[in-house]
């Protein structure tokens, strides 16, 4: 088994043989592979930049020992010297504990209306407007892929490719701080519908893939698939009604099926439901090899299941509750305008202390 001084010592080499290629005037007429070898650098960058600063402390340390052993005035400073040595020793225990691969990827994301009927696709919407105000905050681009609207405006479900800002290659994508919202989110309110003024609790699914960014990743046989074209429903001008352009895909090994009409085009269509099923089946085979794997990979937090309940939002005590890591605050109003990221943090901070424990077992 390889010790944590090994594995920096690994990740270090990577680092500098990263650094070769991407000198390399070549390695830049192959944009994919440009794109893949600048992302890792930037994530071995951190390790190399924790490396650098724990050696740093450490030698600071030891001649700050040193001299206060020659003259004890300057015994007074070791105090600050041991705390800096501490800080940036358990900062590169951090970079060094096993990370997700898809951290850097951009996602697909669905919400889907559950119990509750008209009000769940009304919370739909909501949780919809949440994540696109959080996108915006947070400068990532997003796109509507396919939805399904409801009779009062809401949405029976709905699709959005969430994107990093163009030219943005550091390690961390959208998957880094959305692979945390997949689960039941459960809204507890006076519903739009309800005439006597009583809470009613409803929910909403949330599912959320890494996006595939070569769509050679995932082999798709046409044999596999069964394609339907079907006339449109809802809003989108007159042709929506008039012209077979929504697309239907059902992937027959698995039975995975996606439907798209949002755009007037059949081909636009059928591309974008390609996108959402090339999304689900990747996750689906990786969530397959990772329940054969160690736990070490795992996260205690992450979920892409839709039957685990993992948030509350209480309007009437403006309260917001994340079910996995005691998360509480009542600033619902503001989580809903997109201020996610306290909310977020704390499942990032639970998944790293899981998976520091992980990599101290």
């Amino acid at each position: 088994m390889s010790t944590p001084v090994d594995r920096l010592s690994a990740l270090l080499a990577e680092h500098a043989d990263v650094e070769r290629q991407l000198a390399d005037p070549a390695v830049h007429a192959d944009a994919p592979r440009a794109r893949a070898l600048g992302r890792r650098y930037a994530e071995l960058g951190r390790v190399a930049a924790a490396a650098a600063a724990r050696e740093a402390a450490a030698a600071d340390l030891a001649a700050g020992r040193q001299l206060a052993a020659e003259d004890a005035a300057f015994a007074e400073e070791l105090p600050a010297l041991e705390e800096a040595e501490r800080a940036t020793a358990e900062r590169l225990r951090e970079v060094l504990a096993p990370r997700d691969p898809e951290d850097g990827s951009d996602v697909i994301l669905e919400v889907k209306a559950g119990e509750g009927g008209e009000e769940s696709a009304l919370f739909a919407g909501d949780v919809l407007r949440m994540y696109l105000r959080w996108a915006e905050r947070t400068g990532w681009r997003t796109e509507v892929l396919s939805s399904t609207d409801s009779d009062l405006g809401g949405y029976k479900d709905v699709s959005v490719a969430v994107k990093r800002r163009s030219g943005d290659d550091g390690p961390d994508g959208p998957w880094a701080r959305l692979k945390f919202e997949g689960g039941v989110h459960r809204v507890q309110r006076v519903p739009v519908t309800e005439s006597q003024g009583r809470i009613h609790t409803s929910a909403v699914g949330v599912l959320v893939v890494p996006e595939v960014e070569d769509a050679g990743e995932v082999e798709l046989s046409p044999n596999d698939l069964r394609i339907d074209v079907f006339r449109s429903s809802g809003p989108g001008g007159q042709s929506v009604n008039t012209t077979d352009s929504a697309v239907r895909i059902t992937h027959l090994p698995t039975g995975t099926v996606v439907s798209c009409q949002n755009e007037k085009s059949q081909l636009q269509n059928r591309e974008q439901a390609m996108r959402i099923l090339r999304a689900r089946l990747r996750a689906a085979q990786q969530e397959a090899a990772e329940a054969t794997a160690s736990a070490a990979r795992r996260s205690q937090v992450r979920t892409v299941d839709r039957s685990e309940r993992i948030r509350t939002y209480n309007y009437p005590e403006n309260r917001i509750s994340d079910h996995r890591t005691g998360y509480k605050a009542h600033n619902l109003d503001q989580v809903l305008a997109g201020d996610l990221d306290p909310v977020v943090q704390s499942c990032v901070d639970a998944d790293l202390a899981a998976r520091l424990a992980d990599a101290g077992a």
